[in-house]
């Protein structure tokens, strides 16, 4: 391996190390600049196409970069040459699974784990899996095992916390949840304060700054709390993204509302509202339910329920769709549909499709043939006061894992979910319904990343005029609550 250099008379070769180049490439990747670890790692590759180490950092490279296949070849690849087997098997792990392959991807974290028994990152690897198998006692074991090598592990506890949550054992799950701020790559919740985090003891000699942590349906499921705080503590402002103003501003006022750091006044403590359930003692027979608790401003329902009638005959059932969330969302590849899949409903009659979907997933629309009309609305809904007064003009809002479903259900709007065979922790295992919203009905996948038979069965409950409580699979309520624990 060679590099020019300038000297007298031109350009000279002058060798470099191929260790030297690894070493390189190794802070390109450890510095987030994978285009350059990608072009160095490439050329060492030119030359020794079996070398494991290069193989192996090449495949991590490649996925960061979205390309999982190369990715999986490559580090298959340095399995097959190299020496380290265990931290090549722990890392293809994430591969596996972003694939769907679960079976190698629980595989390979296995065979890292008995290879390295001293490495709580093969074990907590373990646990995230055996969470996406819906293997859930099996992956809270992997977690503590991780945790008696390494107590101060905030993946494993942020794993054993997931777990914990959706076996619905809360009590634990919410003090394990609280580690989520501690893993390294997480995003900041906030800047640097030398103030200390609320301990749910009433204060009225000072501000409580609430910070609007986490995604839109997580600050939307949360802000339920905020009547709840300001009996604690009056004296409460709250920092979150612009977005949200119109939800959140049903509990505070606006000049307490703020979206800008620097704006925010002096504060005596904070808490993030991702915090609230913990002080709060929420159990799944206990949380504060008092749904609807947003609503829409009643000028701007007029005026879309005014558009609905002259875009959708009355004797039609308007059902709003969201097939996709954000892209950037780590679960997305889970929970994402798209509008194809909607295809047994729009097969039904009497039923008008209205689209609330939002970015680049909106363009399906354009390929869509169903029987069904497609009301194609989502570019005209501006922001969350739209999105509330739209909602209140539809009979029905059925969605994938999104905002837009939180948003309905804490309007108290029938709301149907569908969810992917492991689903966020906040639904639980086995029930159609959540205790988190009354109007919500949850339908689940039955295998990894086919939606087919969800909306076979969606499709068949819009013919069936029985009550959530009756469908098909709805564990009776003393078998859910026994699910539960």
């Amino acid at each position: 391996m060679s590099s020019s250099r300038a000297g007298d008379g031109g350009a000279v070769l002058v060798p470099v190390p191929m260790e030297e180049l690894f070493a390189v490439a190794g802070q390109y990747e450890r510095s987030g600049k994978m285009q350059e670890a990608d072009r160095l790692l490439n050329h060492i590759l030119a030359v020794a196409p079996n070398q494991p180490d290069t193989l192996h950092m090449s495949g991590i490279v490649a996925f960061r970069l979205g390309r999982q296949q190369e990715a999986l070849e490559k580090m298959e690849k340095a399995i097959e040459y190299g020496i380290d087997i265990a931290l090549y098997l722990r890392n293809i792990c994430e591969v596996y699974r972003t694939l769907n392959r679960l079976d190698d991807a629980v595989a390979a974290a296995r065979h890292a784990a008995s290879l390295g028994p001293s490495d709580p990152l093969c074990l907590h690897n373990l646990a995230v899996i055996r969470y996406e198998r819906v293997e859930i006692q099996e992956s809270i074991a992997a977690a503590e095992r991780a945790l008696m090598m390494s107590p101060d592990m905030a993946g494993a506890h942020f794993a054993r916390a997931e777990a914990l949550l959706i076996k619905g054992d809360w009590e634990q799950g919410w003090e394990e949840y609280e580690w989520r701020f501690r893993i390294a790559d997480a995003a900041r919740m906030m800047p640097p304060t030398d103030k200390p985090q609320w301990d749910g003891k009433p204060f009225d000699d000072g501000t409580l700054l609430l910070v609007a942590d986490q995604g839109f349906g997580d600050v939307i499921q949360f802000c339920r709390y905020i009547p709840w705080v300001l009996d604690r503590c009056p004296n409460a402002v709250i920092a979150c993204s612009g977005e949200m103003v119109p939800v959140l501003r049903e509990f505070l006022p606006e000049n307490k509302i703020f979206f800008r750091w620097e704006e925010c006044p002096a504060f005596k403590a904070f808490i993030p509202l991702s915090g609230l359930p913990r002080l709060h003692g929420t159990r799944i027979d206990h949380v504060p339910v008092a749904v609807p608790y947003l609503h829409a401003d009643p000028a701007r329902v007029a005026n879309w329920q005014d558009r609905m009638r002259r875009l959708v005959p009355c004797s039609y059932k308007r059902i709003g769709i969201v097939w996709a969330g954000r892209a950037t969302h780590n679960n997305d590849r889970r929970r994402s549909a798209k509008l194809a899949d909607f295809a047994p409903l729009a097969a039904l009659p009497g039923v008008a499709l209205v689209s609330l979907q939002k970015g680049p997933p909106a363009d399906q629309a354009g390929g869509y043939f169903g029987r069904a009309p497609l009301i194609n609305i989502g570019a005209e809904v501006r922001d969350y006061n739209d999105t509330m007064a739209l909602l209140e003009s539809l009979d029905l809002v059925i969605t994938v894992d999104t905002s837009v479903g939180h948003l309905a259900a804490a309007m108290g709007k029938p709301t149907w979910i569908l969810l992917a065979t492991s689903p966020d922790w906040r639904w639980l295992l086995g029930r159609s319904d959540t205790p988190w919203y009354p109007t919500v009905r949850l339908f689940r996948q039955t295998r990894s990343r086919v939606w087919s038979d969800v909306f076979q069965a969606v499709a068949a409950a819009l013919g069936d005029p029985a009550p959530p409580d009756a469908a098909v699979g709805k564990p009776k309520r003393k078998r859910s609550a026994a699910a539960a624990n």
